[in-house]
């Protein structure tokens, strides 16, 4: 029997889409003062490893590239990336972060972060355990798609 068809893994994969949607609107409210919106946020995030493309960007995001590139404009205003030629194609740009966009993450990431503690504070011991044993199997799923 193909396990996708079996009408348990079914009804496990629905709950935890629902889970992660319901997740996604609780961290884009999380720091509704803090200077970055959630996209940007994803954004300087996510090219805070090396450069990327617009495109790239874009397709990562699950977004048009005018969608994306009017993101990068506003940060690039704000000082928080930079555009510079792709070292594997001249005709290519790649986005780069700022040290200004990199503090601003990490400020982010510290508010954010002291949010989601004083949220896991209210579990339980044993919810808090199965809460970090879950944490690798969710880290398998979302390696999955990256590839």
């Amino acid at each position: 029997m193909n396990r996708a068809s079996d009408p348990n893994l079914t009804e496990l994969a629905q709950q935890f889409r629902e889970s992660l949607r319901l997740g996604v609107y609780l961290f884009r409210r999380l720091d509704p003062e803090g200077e970055l919106t959630a996209a940007q946020l994803s954004l300087l995030s996510m090219i805070s490893d090396g450069g990327l493309r617009v495109g790239d960007i874009a397709k990562n995001l699950g977004i048009k590239v005018p969608s994306a590139t009017e993101q990068i404009i506003k940060l690039e205003r704000a000082g928080l990336v930079t555009r510079q030629a792709d070292p594997d194609d001249s005709r290519a740009v790649q986005v780069v972060i700022t040290k200004a966009g990199t503090a601003a993450v990490e400020s982010a990431n510290q508010r954010r972060n002291a949010m989601v503690a004083g949220m896991l504070q209210e579990l339980s011991t044993a919810e808090i355990e199965q809460l970090a044993a879950a944490l690798p199997i969710i880290s398998k799923i979302n390696s999955s798609f990256q590839n």
